[in-house]
């Protein structure tokens, strides 16, 4: 289907995205859907696009602990090769005749001085060792400073903590259909307020014989609520104000369709407002499908649950 602007005046096409119009010029999605951006910057060196601080605090934490380790780890078998090449000469108090155990010595030695721990067995003798050795301890108390500096950030930067459903569905509502994707907020005693939700719509649209992408805000039958203790099921009425009148999954593919998703909220545990990103392509809209409830009462009748294993749970419409 061959989306004409210009024959629908209710249509808000948005050009603030930040994306271009050029269909040619992308590859895949616009936006993953974890939030990130699909983007790859080339042009300058690796050294010059490259930020330490901003990579660590957005590394998954099984990776941010990994690198630590190992950073750690490799850092004191640097020293201790640096202690093994000076000679036992060096080091007082060494247990071990073999190299092996000369070695293991060595190590377990630059892992007390790095950590300012000095257990005292053995010390350093020498001029070289003793050089070597104030330089690890300098290096070791700037290396847990950084870390730790690093950890606090990951560990007080506010996040929103949404989880948004895998799929958008088109479902019945009221005498039409909408569109409809849910979220809900999934920590315990977690509760955003002022909370805000846009949606772009993304396609490839056809006018004078030209191709070019154009973006249009969607209007969803409720944008704003007080708070999210709950689940929020968006809807995007499709009628003659919506840029989807009429398209089917098909036309939804030829139309390269991507929808961007954008939360605000405001936390008060980190008093500060939070946000986060998702989106849905073609490839994950599903057709004559309804979410199920996602909450239920208690047992005892004192209190509502709220059942985040249902957030992707729908049926098919009869």
């Amino acid at each position: 289907m061959a989306l004409e602007t210009r024959t629908n005046p209710y249509l808000k096409v948005n050009n603030d995205t930040g994306f271009g119009t050029n269909p040619n010029d992308y590859g895949g999605r616009f936006v993953n859907k974890d939030g990130s951006f699909n983007i790859r910057k080339e042009g300058l060196t690796s050294l010059d696009r490259f930020s330490v601080f901003h990579t660590m605090l957005n590394l998954p934490n099984w990776k941010f602990i990994t690198l630590i380790v190992v950073f750690y780890m490799v850092i004191n078998f640097i020293f201790a090769c640096i202690y093994f090449l000076i000679g036992p000469e060096q080091l007082q108090g060494v247990i071990g005749q073999t190299p092996w155990q000369y070695f293991k010595e060595c190590y377990f030695f630059s892992t007390e001085t790095f950590t300012t721990v000095g257990y005292g067995r053995v010390n350093p003798i020498g001029d070289g060792a003793n050089f070597v050795a104030a330089i690890e301890s300098m290096a070791g108390f700037l290396s847990f400073a950084i870390a730790t500096g690093l950890i606090f950030g990951r560990f007080s930067r506010p996040r929103a903590y949404l989880l948004f459903s895998d799929v958008a569905l088109i479902s019945p509502y009221q005498d039409k259909t909408a569109l409809m994707f849910r979220f809900v907020s999934y920590k315990d005693n977690h509760t955003l307020t002022n909370v805000e939700i846009r949606v772009n719509l993304g396609m490839v649209v056809h006018e004078n014989g030209k191709s070019s992408y154009k973006f249009f805000d969607l209007e969803l039958e409720r944008s704003r609520v007080e708070s999210l203790p709950m689940n929020w099921t968006v809807v995007h009425p499709i009628d003659e104000k919506s840029p989807l009148t009429g398209f089917n999954f098909e036309d939804m593919k030829m139309a390269d369709i991507e929808l961007y998703v954008l939360v605000r909220g405001f936390d008060d545990v980190f008093s500060n407002i939070v946000l986060q990103r998702t989106s849905y392509t073609y490839s994950e809209i599903v057709f004559n499908r309804k979410f199920v409830p996602m909450y239920r009462e208690s047992s005892d009748g004192k209190t509502t649950i709220v059942e985040l294993h249902k957030l992707n749970a729908f049926v098919e419409v009869p």
